[in-house]
């Protein structure tokens, strides 16, 4: 049976990472307790874990606020991305990785390829969870053990800021393109191009981010 912990953490992963609860939110214990028709004790713990996670900041006496990010620490995480994540992909190619492994990267670029065109909330969390889903695979098949645990966290954090909800749809298609382009490159056991390709995946990420920043504070300065 499922810990009422592990169900409240989920819930708030969720609603963190989907934009629900926005950057500089205050969570309140209380509140999430009622709606999730829980007791404040597993409210309290799934803060903590996803403190943890560095998604919310728990400040004594006040409560847990949701990350929030500068403009140029946002730039240094994607930095920090690049350059974990095209080492994870270049690993991963010059490992020769087994059929078994490949398929399942191939399976989870068909399964957001068959979401892009719904365009539902539900579909793009649906993409943003299979997203991690291709990261954490990929950061497994490195086989570096230390991998997974550092960029588990970092690529949620930037996900604060910036899931598959604000993509446009050129965007949308380029980096599921690039999903593919990157498992070709494994298959072929070329580190050098996984590693671009990736590290063009994660900065294109970056530059959409960019974007949207731009558009909010065009519309932000008109209002």
């Amino acid at each position: 049976m499922t810990r009422p912990s592990a169900k409240v953490y989920e819930e708030l992963r969720r609603r963190i990472l989907s934009g629900e609860h926005a950057p500089g939110e205050w969570l309140r214990e209380g509140g999430i307790a009622t709606a999730l028709e829980v007791s404040r004790t597993p409210v309290r713990d799934a803060l903590r874990q996803l403190q943890a996670d560095g998604l919310v900041e728990l400040h004594p006496n006040r409560g847990a606020q949701v990350i929030q990010f500068d403009s140029a620490d946002l730039d240094d995480i994607f930095t920090l991305r690049a350059l974990l994540e095209g080492h994870a992909a270049r690993r991963a190619a010059e490992r020769e990785l087994p059929t078994a492994d490949l398929d399942e990267l191939r399976t989870l670029c068909a399964e957001m390829e068959e979401l892009e065109h719904v365009g539902t909330r539900a579909s793009n969390d649906r993409i943003t969870e299979l997203n991690m889903e291709f990261h954490r695979a990929l950061h497994r098949a490195s086989g570096n053990a230390l991998l997974p645990g550092v960029l588990s966290g970092v690529i949620q954090i930037s996900l604060v800021r910036h899931t598959f909800h604000h993509y446009a749809p050129v965007e949308m298609r380029r980096s599921l393109r690039q999903h593919r382009d990157l498992v070709d490159a494994i298959e072929a056991g070329d580190g050098t191009l996984a590693e671009a390709v990736m590290t063009a995946h994660v900065l294109s990420a970056r530059t959409s981010l960019r974007r949207r920043r731009s558009a909010e504070g065009a519309a932000g300065g008109s209002e």
